[in-house]
């Protein structure tokens, strides 16, 4: 009976010791990883900077230029030389502003502004003025043709880098090092204490408890007297003989009398150039210094720089759209800021709603005021810029813009019940990479010289790739869809299939007909024409779709493009894998790039009625690991090399984003840096290309660019929409709005087309629109080719007869008449009056616009 009472709780106990071992295999595990995630990783403390020069200006100087800096604030002016323009790096009366509070004081009179932020999300500001040059924890150095500034920040006062506490036995350590004089002026400074021989008012509990040390060791504790000009001179003797911060960390710690402050500290440097007529300013992202627990969040360097006051008149350039202004005290108090992001979003940072996207297809500020001007272009870290402005009357009494780079980029945690916080993990480290910016100063105050200026800055960079071309017409882009993904029922299971809405033939029959009554110099861009159709599948290899036609029917396309003045180019999509899966050549777990939180980048479309996610199957796609995007970039241009056409980007020079793959992470600027490579060897090979939106890096490559954001979002606070990014590159490179048939208002797309000096593009296809029904392509809804034949004639033969000879000139002038009514100007004195008013309007010589209609003046 024992015996099998023994056996029984054996075969009890094997039953479960797998499980117990494994539950406290998998406790032992979370244990470790919340520790090891929570474990407090500081690194080296931080020593903050110190002054040490005078109160003499720090002059910079060249031919063109001359920047003044007081050494106590770090703030400057810069004299433009030709004309004797002043413009000032902060508001010089910041200090008495009426308007602003305190804080806001403070900012006003600080040449560079951060944040830093904790893992539960929560953001502080820290300016230069109250948190560095007002404590003196910061140091400015002159080398040659630059200035740099090393700023401290921190609500911390200024550290001498000296023993406050020592023993004995390091002290005479130190100070075997120094010679005579030195070691007898150091001694007269530190007061020797004994526990066993203490002075008569020595209270022995006391000094226990600020210096326990001294229970086993003879100490020196410096004097709490000792000025500031002998503490430098001790700081200096220590210094010599190889003391560092670290070594000051140490003895730090042995002083309790006065609890040291938590509070982080931060060291960013900024330098400062004169290249010719433009002032260089950088920030070299491998100096800056944080601690871990609170990261750097954003950096905006010269805030006010340039700031118009409440007695000024002038205006803020922005790059909404092809361009906007906004009035110095416009007196548009109750609208919001002005704020974009350059490049748009970044599709590898998670977010879980979208209410409008913002974006600057090229990152470009500026300022006029009377008869000046200064333009501040983003190079280097760009990627990372959002530019902002605002109007005198809200937090101050100022006109500014400026542009704020987001540095340790985050992810939000769902943590679910466990917090009641969000929880946040930022970017583990920062690429070697220098902010960098140009400030470039214009003898105009007009937007159109502005502009030119800016055209001149592009083509030093870019060279030939922006000459002026050959065209005699005007240049349409036809986009022909070709398959679209519709479920079926296949055996009672839903499948998705391709969709015929164009096939090849249909294709080659549209661009004869087309060029029979008259259309030339097309290019067509050939979407859905692979992997699926235009919700294309991963383009490991690009299969043509049966129902389309064959690979004979898509090289007898080409060839009829050819045949008449139509170049075709095969769209595809390089970034995104969409509705793809092993079968397809895509494995999520490799293939996808990664959030910071290390997770796949899975990407869903936004609701436009809650703007949150629509978290199901059919809206789920994937951001493709950077080094993958690049290879599939490679496959599109075989792809087209072999049927002889051009290539078509869907997102290649519209969408950039990061990649936080483990073992391969590409920054912002990494990935664009890729990019424009891979389009200038491509370019460089004759292979043509188009693609969409236009992002000023990829701009120079291209032979065509659809769905430029010509107007932009028409916010309140702007004054007025300008072409000022058309005025730079017109007759360089070809472009094109919105498609006119299915974007949006018709009659706006052709009057913005007008102005703002682009082509025409059109969206086409055989099928009639009932075939779009129950599908999730209604956008196609209008594009009928049949039913839009003839409107598409009128459209462009017009169009055509009266600004065809103007691609291959610059644009030479623009000016707003009116609200509703304005004016651009050729090379060759034409004239384009665009008249967006629902009544006729005159020009200044008579000349009647009718309604919502151009004028063409030769």
């Amino acid at each position: 009976m024992e015996k099998k009472k023994k056996s029984t709780i054996i075969k009890i106990a094997k039953r479960f010791a797998v499980p117990v071992i494994l539950c406290i295999a998998i406790l032992a595990a979370v244990l470790f990883i919340i520790n090891y995630k929570n474990a407090p990783d500081t690194g080296n403390a931080i020593a903050p900077y110190s002054y040490e020069g005078g109160e003499d200006t720090v002059v910079l100087e060249n031919d063109k230029l001359k920047l003044e800096m007081d050494p106590v604030t770090t703030q400057f002016s810069l004299t433009v030389k030709e004309t004797g323009k002043v413009w000032k790096s902060n508001p010089e009366n910041a200090a008495n502003d009426t308007v602003a509070l305190p804080e806001e004081k403070a900012n006003l009179q600080s040449p560079l502004i951060m944040s830093y932020a904790v893992e539960t999300g929560l953001e502080t500001t820290y300016n230069t003025h109250a948190y560095s040059t007002g404590n003196g924890i910061y140091n400015i150095t002159q080398d040659g043709d630059q200035i740099r500034v090393d700023y401290s920040l921190g609500d911390v006062i200024k550290e001498y880098v000296i023993p406050p506490v020592i023993t004995e036995t390091e002290l005479d350590e130190w100070l075997s090092k120094m010679d005579k004089d030195q070691v007898n002026f150091i001694q007269q400074y530190y007061k020797k204490y004994d526990i066993n021989n203490l002075g008569k008012k020595d209270n022995e509990e006391e000094l226990l408890a600020s210096y326990p040390s001294l229970a086993d060791n003879i100490i020196y504790v410096l004097r709490d007297k000792t000025k500031e000009n002998v503490r430098k001179k001790i700081e200096k003797a220590f210094e010599e003989v190889g003391y560092t911060y670290d070594d000051f960390q140490k003895n730090k710690a042995l002083d309790l009398s006065s609890k040291s402050s938590d509070k982080p500290v931060f060291n960013i440097s900024v330098i400062y150039k004169l290249e010719g007529n433009d002032l260089v300013v950088e920030v070299p992202m491998k100096d800056l210094q944080y601690n871990k627990d609170n990261p750097i969040y954003t950096i905006t360097p010269l805030p006010y720089f340039g700031a118009g006051s409440t007695e000024d008149e002038g205006y803020m350039f922005v790059p909404e759209g092809g361009g906007a202004t906004i009035n110095f005290n416009n007196g548009k108090v109750s609208q919001s800021s002005y704020y974009t992001n350059v490049y748009g979003w970044d599709m590898c940072l998670s977010r879980d709603a979208v209410v409008h996207n913002t974006r600057a297809y090229y990152g470009v500020f500026g300022v006029a005021e009377g008869n000046d001007s200064f333009l501040c272009i983003l190079e280097e870290g760009s990627p990372y810029a959002s530019i902002q402005a605002d109007i005198s009357g809200k937090n101050n009494s100022y006109n500014y813009v400026n542009a704020v780079y987001s540095i340790c980029q985050r992810e939000q945690y769902d943590v679910g019940d466990i917090a009641n916080s969000d929880v946040f993990e930022y970017v583990p480290s920062l690429p070697d990479e220098t902010l960098t910016r140009r400030y470039r100063f214009i003898n105009s105050g007009s937007y159109v010289d502005m502009a030119k200026d800016y055209g001149k800055y592009l083509e030093n960079e870019y060279g030939d790739a922006l000459s002026l071309n050959d065209d005699t017409s005007a240049p349409v882009a036809i986009e022909m869809v070709g398959a679209i993904d519709k479920v079926r029922q296949i055996l009672g299971v839903p499948v998705k299939r391709p969709l015929k809405l164009t096939s090849y033939d249909e294709a080659s029959d549209i661009i004869k007909d087309l060029s029979a009554n008259g259309v030339s110099n097309m290019s067509v861009k050939l979407t859905g024409w692979c992997n699926g159709g235009v919700d294309q599948k991963i383009l490991k290899s690009a299969k043509t779709i049966g129902a389309l036609g064959s690979k004979k029917d898509l090289k007898n396309l080409v060839k009829t493009g050819e045949e008449n003045n139509a170049k075709l180019y095969l769209n595809g999509v390089t970034q995104y894998a969409y509705d793809s899966n092993l079968l397809d050549g895509f494995f999520s777990y490799t293939d996808a790039a990664k959030f910071i939180s290390k997770e796949q980048a899975k990407l869903y479309e936004y609701s436009h009625i809650t703007y949150a996610q629509r978290e199901n199957s059919d809206h789920l796609y994937y951001l493709l690991h950077t080094d993958l995007s690049l290879k599939m970039v490679d496959n599109l241009q075989k792809a087209a090399n072999k049927y002889g056409s051009g290539v078509a980007f869907q997102d290649l020079g519209m969408d950039l984003s990061s990649d936080f793959y483990k073992k391969n992470t590409h920054s912002r600027q990494s990935t664009m840096n890729l990019q424009k490579e891979k389009l200038k060897a491509m370019s460089e090979s004759g292979t043509p290309i188009m693609i969409n939106m236009g992002n000023d890096y990829a701009v120079p490559y291209a032979d065509m660019v659809t769905k430029m954001d010509l107007r932009g979002s028409e916010y309140t606070i702007l004054d007025q929409c300008i072409p000022f990014y058309q005025l730079a590159v017109h007759g360089k490179v070809n472009y094109t709005g919105k498609s006119i048939n299915v974007g949006g208002n018709q009659a706006d797309e052709l009057l913005y087309s007008a102005e703002y000096g682009a082509g025409l593009y059109f969206t086409f296809m055989k099928e009639s629109s009932f075939a779009t029904q129950k599908t999730l392509y209604t956008e196609y809804y209008g594009a009928t080719y049949d039913a839009w034949k003839d409107k598409m004639l009128d459209i462009y033969t017009r169009y055509n007869e009266e600004l065809g000879h103007t691609f291959n000139q610059e644009m030479t002038d623009h000016e707003n008449l009116s609200e509703d009514l304005s004016r651009t100007q050729y090379a060759d004195g034409t004239n384009v009056y665009v008249n967006y008013g629902y009544s006729d309007a005159q020009t200044p010589d008579g000349k009647t616009v009718p309604a919502r209609d151009y004028l063409v003046v030769r």
